[in-house]
């Protein structure tokens, strides 16, 4: 448990798995890339969720998944050896993505997986903070509560950032931009990995 700024942060449960993935949604949903790739509102809002079960969801089974009291914000962070479930994330992707994005959509998932460190690592797909509650630090309470776990470890992170207003942030915690991606009409990814300490 970590408080600041009056955010507590916890490993979600089972029964937060509903919480976290609802503000999840709601900090995507002005996020370039998933707006991009899902510009149509109902249809973002219909496959979203599933999209976060399959990108980070296994975060919950591991007990990697964190929380805010008031579901503020989540994390999900897959600890070394664990993945996302990418034939489900391209599936869903090419069910709900726009036919003229196809094509760009598997160019992003391609350089993806060549950012991708190949050694053992721990990996945050996905966090976010309700727009509502964004600006008050608990972003960063949230990173500061899960690198805990990969200093522990004493294993380097990694993260694709799919917003340049959360670079800083995650320069503030050790992270360094590595590369670009980018393919055709695409928003620029920014691939970012955190040496080990």
């Amino acid at each position: 448990m970590a408080d600041n700024k009056n955010t507590i942060i916890k490993a979600a449960l089972a029964a937060d798995q509903a919480g976290a993935i609802g503000v999840l949604t709601l900090a995507f949903s002005v996020d370039p890339m998933a707006r991009w790739s899902l510009p149509d509102p109902a249809r973002f809002l219909a496959a979203f969720p599933s999209i976060t079960k399959a990108f980070g969801g296994s975060a919950f089974e591991k007990g990697t998944a964190y929380i805010t009291n008031g579901f503020t914000g989540a994390a999900l962070w897959l600890p070394p050896g664990a993945k996302s479930d990418e034939d489900s994330l391209k599936r869903l992707f090419d069910e709900n993505t726009d036919d003229d994005i196809k094509e760009d959509m598997q160019g992003i998932f391609e350089q993806m997986e060549r950012f991708h460190p190949t050694e053992p690592h721990w990996y945050l797909p996905m966090i976010g903070v309700d727009p509502t509650h964004q600006g008050a630090g608990v972003g960063s309470a949230l990173m500061t509560e899960a690198l805990k776990a990969v200093d522990r470890d004493g294993s380097i992170a990694y993260l694709e950032s799919s917003n340049p207003k959360n670079v800083s942030l995650y320069e503030r915690h050790g992270f360094e931009i590595i590369g670009e991606i980018h393919s055709g009409s695409s928003p620029v990814v920014q691939p970012m990995l955190r040496r080990a300490r």
